[in-house]
């Protein structure tokens, strides 16, 4: 099993703006004063801006237009709604946002499948929106490919039941806790694990202070210490600026990158920044706008391809 891909689907957004069905729950979404049509155009330059980044290092970009008639303004996080495995299976999943639910599309399979991959099982949890039940994938869910395991924080969009559930059909170990941070002066659940917590080959990048529980923090560091990760801490304060949500990936004759937003990039401590560089590059780019408005970041972007080639 691969932890890390070369290959990467992204979708170009032609509705972006502030979601008001994900900021709800969401505490990291801002409105802008500005025109929907403006805070579009400012999200497709800097979607293409990092899209140039990541193909300038050999990191294997395929780009679906979104649909202007679906009316998705969270399209361009693909990775909340579907994963790529190395067995050629794909998993679809139930998404807490109603307007959300149109981003699964299936001429995006159909590209994928274009561009040579081999998808031969779809693994459907969708059905389980009907019982107000959500696990939004990547967002919520931690994936160790290579120790088999599932780093899952509990929220209204990561469901303990479908949670287990996901780890039966895929045969993973569930590391279950819950990740909060400071909203109205109370503590609240966050919305996606993969705000707090990046996982890489040999390191992971983590805020431990948002697991409040003890026993909680305390089993998420064993786990991570058996499987011989680096443990890199953030603050909860670097937290906000996205500098948990990272990716890694493989560009050009297998060098490494660690993909993170410029604002992620410039909250990071020199300290923290040589611990990372001295497992890969690091890779960042300006995206302000998609931050701010969408509350999501580099990582959200990114739904990594696994599958086979046919």
């Amino acid at each position: 099993m691969k932890q890390i891909t070369d290959t990467l689907l992204m979708v170009r957004p032609v509705a972006f703006r502030m979601n008001e069905q994900t900021a709800v729950n969401n505490y990291f979404q801002e409105g802008l004063h500005l025109e929907n049509e403006k805070i579009n155009k400012l999200a497709q330059e800097e979607f293409d801006a990092f899209v140039e980044k990541l193909r300038a290092v050999g990191v294997k970009v395929i780009v679906v237009d979104d649909d202007e008639k679906l009316d998705t303004p969270d399209s361009i996080f693909p990775n909340n709604w579907v994963t790529f495995h190395e067995n050629a299976t794909a998993a679809i999943y139930p998404l807490f946002a109603e307007n959300r639910r149109r981003e699964r599309r299936a001429e995006i399979f159909e590209k994928i499948e274009e561009e040579g991959f081999l998808i031969e099982d779809v693994i459907d949890y969708t059905s389980a929106e009907a019982e107000d039940l959500f696990l939004e994938s990547t967002g919520s869910m931690i994936l160790d490919r290579v120790n088999e395991k599932v780093y899952c924080a509990l929220s209204p969009r990561a469901n303990e039941d479908l949670l287990i559930e996901f780890c039966e059909d895929f045969e993973l170990t569930p590391v279950i806790f819950t990740a909060y941070q400071d909203v109205d002066g109370g503590r609240k659940p966050i919305y996606h694990t993969n705000v707090m917590m990046c996982l890489a080959e040999n390191f992971a990048v983590i805020c431990l202070d948002s697991i409040d529980d003890p026993k909680e923090r305390k089993n998420v560091v064993k786990h991570l210490k058996y499987d011989k990760k680096e443990i890199i801490e953030i603050s909860e304060g670097q937290l906000y600026h996205y500098a948990g949500n990272m990716l890694q990936v493989q560009g050009r004759d297998g060098k490494k990158f660690l993909v993170m937003s410029q604002a992620a990039r410039d909250i990071l401590l020199p300290v923290q920044i040589a611990a990372i560089e001295r497992h890969c590059e690091i890779l960042s780019s300006d995206l302000a706008t998609i931050e701010t408005c969408g509350g999501g970041s580099a990582r959200c972007m990114l739904a990594e391809i696994f599958l086979p080639r046919k």
